[in-house]
């Protein structure tokens, strides 16, 4: 750590593994209520309240993460403090409030009705004042210092700027079910692969400098290519979302044409990466597990959003799969692999610079973290694929009941069950790595000091 107004990504990136946590004991509970023959929760509970509340912290708390790591990033790349160091923190008080009421007001009923974008106008409202807060601050380190504004930070600036654009179009209620879908879409695609994409690859290309020292040239026209793919396949791509909610018949044709090219800057991504991170190789010292976050980050984000993505865009396939568990196989490996654990891989980062620990090897803790919730998140994935497979056959082929069809996919939610007790038990060990990482050494012990050697030919 350079510049004290970097610790406020410290209390950023707490928060969100505290959230992260959460998220996952009501993913528990969702899967639970699948199986149960009787629910004891539903007067408490219901279904569609834990699902809310389960989806809303993921958004949450990735925003968190990525807030953090802005925070951070941003003084390191431009060698400043921070414009505000109290604002961030303001920032993260109202955003903590505005989480609190909204899922405080789900358990009794108080919600905007639509998915992901839940929250009562007021506290829209809120969160608005607090991204207000944010790309102030933000803003006003960048103008200050703006002779040393990199295109990384640049394009990290514009990704924020989007992301809070577009959510104000989740505020407006519209008589409309079509129309209020339509712009719905424009906060949920938008952000997913159109913001989220511009802020995960500028973060990505500054974390690959800073734990394998590639020349910050190579790294940067990426990024720049990145970007170019993303708005030009990611805005128009949006059309795949609208194949189904009463638009004209001509997104069909835009939708399929643009989405099926969505996965190009991704495998751009993981290409990229890889190459990078071979060449680390020949460093003497590397931060092992973010460096093995990343790496599997990249591969994960490719499979999740590239592959399982592209196999149900087209229209021809959509038409059958759209609103079965084959999506949530999708959502789950996409955000998990393009955010989820790209924030724990710049969590691996940034805490122990901030607490002034070595990285150099990991523990064995974190790996054990690694490798538990990577490989049940796999199993998750196949078992929620499964169960969409035999969804698809009974429910829309055959035209079985929806209950009905449950009945036969009881076997896989079983298996996800599982699966995600293990991916329980690696989160709860990633937070125990991370929360250590995390704690500042006592005044008086040794913080040792390494720096890595450049990547012949750089």
């Amino acid at each position: 750590m350079r510049y004290k107004s970097q610790t406020i990504a410290r209390e950023y990136l707490v928060a969100a593994l505290l959230l992260f946590l959460l998220q996952v004991v009501f993913g528990l509970l969702n899967i639970t209520k699948y199986i149960w023959g009787y629910d004891p929760l539903l007067n408490i509970i219901p279904f569609n309240v834990s699902r809310a509340i389960h989806i809303n912290l993921l958004v949450f708390w990735l925003l968190l993460a990525l807030m953090g790591a802005t925070y951070y990033m941003v003084a390191d790349e431009l060698k400043t403090e921070i414009y505000s160091a109290k604002l961030g923190r303001v920032q993260l008080g109202i955003l903590l409030a505005s989480g609190v009421a909204a899922i405080v007001g789900y358990l009794f009923q108080w919600n905007f009705g639509m998915p992901f974008l839940e929250q009562p106008t007021v506290v829209k409202l809120a969160i608005v004042v607090a991204a207000l807060i944010f790309l102030a601050n933000i803003g006003l380190t960048m103008f200050k210092n703006h002779h040393t504004l990199t295109r990384m930070t640049a394009t990290l600036l514009g990704g924020m700027v989007m992301l809070a654009v577009m959510f104000l179009f989740g505020i407006p209620f519209m008589d409309n079910l079509s129309t209020q879908y339509y712009y719905w879409w424009w906060v949920i695609h938008l952000w997913v692969e159109g913001a989220w994409e511009l802020i995960a690859a500028s973060l990505v290309g500054w974390a690959l400098i800073k734990v394998t020292g590639v020349s910050r040239q190579r790294i940067e026209g990426w990024v720049f290519a990145e970007v170019c793919l993303v708005l030009l396949t990611g805005v128009i791509g949006t059309g795949h979302h609208y194949y189904w909610i009463g638009t004209p018949r001509y997104w069909l044709w835009w939708g399929a044409i643009f989405s099926a090219a969505e996965p190009i800057p991704i495998l751009m991504m993981l290409v990229d990466t890889v190459r990078h991170m071979l060449g680390a190789r020949t460093l003497r010292t590397v931060n092992t597990l973010g460096l093995a976050w990343l790496g599997a980050s990249a591969f994960v984000h490719f499979m999740g959003a590239g592959v399982w993505g592209f196999g149900q865009t087209l229209p021809q396939i959509n038409r059958w799969t759209h609103g079965t568990q084959i999506t949530a196989s999708h959502g789950h490996f996409a955000f998990w692999g393009a955010y989820g654990m790209l924030a724990i891989a710049l969590m691996y980062i940034i805490l122990p610079e901030l607490s002034g620990q070595s990285t150099e090897h990991g523990s064995k803790v974190g790996f054990t973290a690694f490798v538990s919730m990577n490989f049940s998140m796999i199993f998750m994935v196949m078992a929620l694929l499964i169960a969409g497979i035999v969804q698809v056959y009974f429910q829309r082929v055959l035209g079985m009941e929806y209950l009905q069809t449950q009945g036969h996919m009881r076997l896989w939610y079983e298996v996800v069950l599982v699966a995600g007790s293990v991916f329980f038990v690696g989160t709860l060990l990633v937070l125990w790595d991370l929360l250590r990482l995390a704690r500042t050494l006592p005044v008086g012990e040794p913080i040792p000091e390494t720096e890595p050697e450049a990547i012949p030919g750089d």
